[in-house]
């Protein structure tokens, strides 16, 4: 059971009251945006595999204002987005193929929701896709740019989505029996360090075989070492896309605040290891991570084994990946892993 205390704690958080100025404004439109132009996905890094080209390109199309900014604040994120939105079409697609009906896909708190939307629309009936934020530009952006009927949206913060709602809501009828993947983008920094309530409040909506995939930045033991990773995203990527004046302004309006509430990779992984038997570190971007987790070793496995390479400069890695973080010691996983070889266009999936 989730803490109520907790639930009420995050009405309190940044996210709805300190950040929620920032957000709507960045989502709207009206400030946030990447002065020096938005970054673009670089094939060569995908290794030029077709179904990150490919979904790279219907994500592009559908991008809300917010992923300007978004894609130009973390290094590599856009190249990461398309490696798992890839990954997660071949994962919802051969969950289809066993049961017979529409995967399901919820991202909680990803902006306007690109990747649902992109997904719903690469799907075309073989996933239903939600999407939720608190932010009305975001919810504005959703609609304007849909893409797929099958792609839908919760106008609201992911605590808010509880049982009844599905119950109330016929647009979220067809996720009452849970989600296939389940994506937090982000988004637990900006609500508290309470990752055991956090975690323990989506994974109860998560199927037996399902994957949650967490994009998490993450504190280090040695604060120095937090703070030159931060120099490096700053001098060396942001300032491809932000003025130095726009870069101090959301370190002094956001950034500076947010880091109390973000957690290290003891903590984080202390906190899943009370709701998965793994979960797998897929991506390292300075002090971004990628976390895979599921209760099912066949659906991590698969999940992992189906990802690309990082697709990332290694200067900016520095983790061996993929890293086990949380397993099961009577039946864990492989001791080695080989990504997946990059995809011609013959051998594409998505088709």
């Amino acid at each position: 059971m989730v803490d109520l205390q907790a639930i009420r704690m995050w009405r309190l958080a940044p996210r709805l009251n300190a950040f929620a100025d920032f957000f709507e404004r960045t989502a709207s439109g009206v400030e946030g945006a990447p002065d020096l132009g938005p970054p673009t996905a670089d094939p060569a890094l995908l290794s030029h595999d077709v179904d990150c080209l490919t979904f790279a390109d219907t994500h592009h199309r559908l991008w809300g204002t917010f992923k300007n900014h978004y894609f130009a604040s973390i290094p590599y994120r856009l190249e990461e987005e398309c490696r798992l939105g890839a990954a997660i079409f071949r994962f919802c697609l051969q969950a289809w193929a066993r049961s017979g009906q529409p995967a399901t896909l919820y991202t909680l708190g990803a902006g306007a929701g690109s990747l649902t939307r992109s997904l719903a629309k690469l799907g075309d009936g073989r996933i239903k896709t939600l999407n939720c934020s608190p932010t009305d530009g975001n919810k504005a952006c959703f609609f304007a740019k849909r893409g797929s009927d099958h792609a839908h949206f919760f106008h609201g913060p992911f605590f808010e989505l509880t049982t009844e709602r599905y119950s109330e809501d016929e647009n979220l009828t067809h996720f009452r029996d849970g989600y296939d993947v389940l994506l937090e983008d982000t988004t637990f920094q900006m609500y508290g360090r309470d990752r055991d309530n956090q975690n323990r409040f989506v994974a109860k909506d998560l199927k037996p075989d399902g994957v949650l995939i967490q994009v998490e930045k993450l504190l280090h033991s040695d604060p120095a070492t937090y703070v030159e990773r931060e120099r490096q995203k700053d001098e060396q990527f942001k300032s491809r896309f932000f003025s130095s004046s726009q870069i101090a302004q959301k370190k002094r309006d956001v950034l500076n605040r947010m880091i109390d509430f973000q957690v290290d990779k003891a903590t984080s992984a202390a906190a899943l290891k009370s709701c998965f038997r793994y979960s797998v570190v897929t991506w390292n971007s300075g002090n971004f991570y990628t976390i895979v987790s599921s209760n099912s070793r066949s659906s991590v496995v698969d999940f992992v084994s189906s990802l690309i390479a990082p697709a990332i400069p290694p200067e900016y890695c520095y983790e061996p990946l993929p890293l086990v973080i949380v397993d099961d010691d009577n039946d864990p996983l492989p001791k080695t892993w080989r990504w997946s070889e990059p995809q011609s266009a013959t051998a594409s999936v998505l088709n």
